[in-house]
This record gives C-alpha cells, structure tokens and sequence, in this order.
C-alpha cells in the first residue's frame, strides 16, 4: 500500500464501496459541458447552484460521487455536500471516473 493511499485511502475502492451503496453521480459542470458527455444516469447539478438544491439532495438519501471535467470543482461540491452531512465523495473527472464504475 503506497503512503497517498494509507493516509488518503484508495479512491477507486471508496468510490467502487459508494455504488455499491446506491451512491448517485452528480455531475457539477455547467448544463452546456454537461450536454457534450456525461456519465450514463447521472444528474447535472452545477457547482454554482449546488448549496441551493441540498434538500433535493438530501430527500435522495444517498451516498454521492461528485464529478467534473477535471475534479477541482467536485473537490468543492463534495466539500459544499459535506458541509451539510450529505456522505459524498470526489470522483474526479467525469472521464476517469467512467472507467471506474
């Protein structure tokens, strides 16, 4: 086990532990980008209007795997869900993690 994945645990297995558990994908680009490819049943929540839909989120009662293009801003939704104790995690780029589920 390398040092990232003992500090940080590895994220292919939580991710892989989420949809196990009936996680959603809520993919937080913008409508446009979200149009041009996205991951097969997932939901477009953009990163802008994310804290406004928390009890739409919350009413799911699910786990979430946040994505994006790159992952920097699902790093920030997973922490904006979080926040508001909604288990989630940042999946990254929606590419990437495609390959993982």
């Amino acid at each position: 086990m390398g040092l990232l994945n003992l500090l940080f645990g590895n994220k292919e297995n939580n991710i892989k532990d989420f949809k196990a558990r009936g996680a959603i994908i809520i993919d937080v680009r913008t409508p446009s980008e979200y149009k041009q490819g996205a991951i097969k049943g997932s939901r477009n929540i953009p990163l802008q209007v994310i804290e406004s839909k928390i009890e739409e989120i919350k009413k799911l009662n699910k786990p979430v795997i946040t994505c994006c293009a790159s992952g920097m801003r699902s790093a920030s939704a997973a922490s904006v869900l979080k926040k508001y104790s909604i288990e989630s995690i940042n999946g990254g780029g929606w590419i990437a993690l495609k390959t993982k589920l």
